[in-house]
């Protein structure tokens, strides 16, 4: 378990950083950040294989806690409306 908090520590500043450019370069609605931000998360830390001797499972389960913590887990229940970018037509 350990192993997991620290690996999903590890890797949430890049989900963090991935999310900010997906934010800034596309239009999408704000309520899908959080599942694009678990997304990310997943996949980061299936990649990451040559820099753990975890398993696939316990990667992903990083992967998917980091995202979480990417975003912030109050926001997974809060309702939001709008979208990413203004600038870029949305509304």
């Amino acid at each position: 378990m350990q192993q997991v908090l620290i690996f999903a520590s590890v890797i949430a500043p890049f989900v963090t950083g991935l999310l900010q450019a997906v934010k800034r370069v596309t239009v999408l609605p704000k309520n899908y950040m959080p599942l694009i931000a678990v997304v990310m998360g997943v996949a980061l830390g299936t990649v990451a294989y040559p820099f753990t001797d975890m398993g696939l499972a316990l990667r992903l389960w990083s992967g998917a806690g980091a995202g979480l913590s990417a975003t912030g887990l109050f926001e997974l229940v809060q309702k939001k409306d709008g979208y990413t970018n203004k600038g870029k037509g949305g509304e």
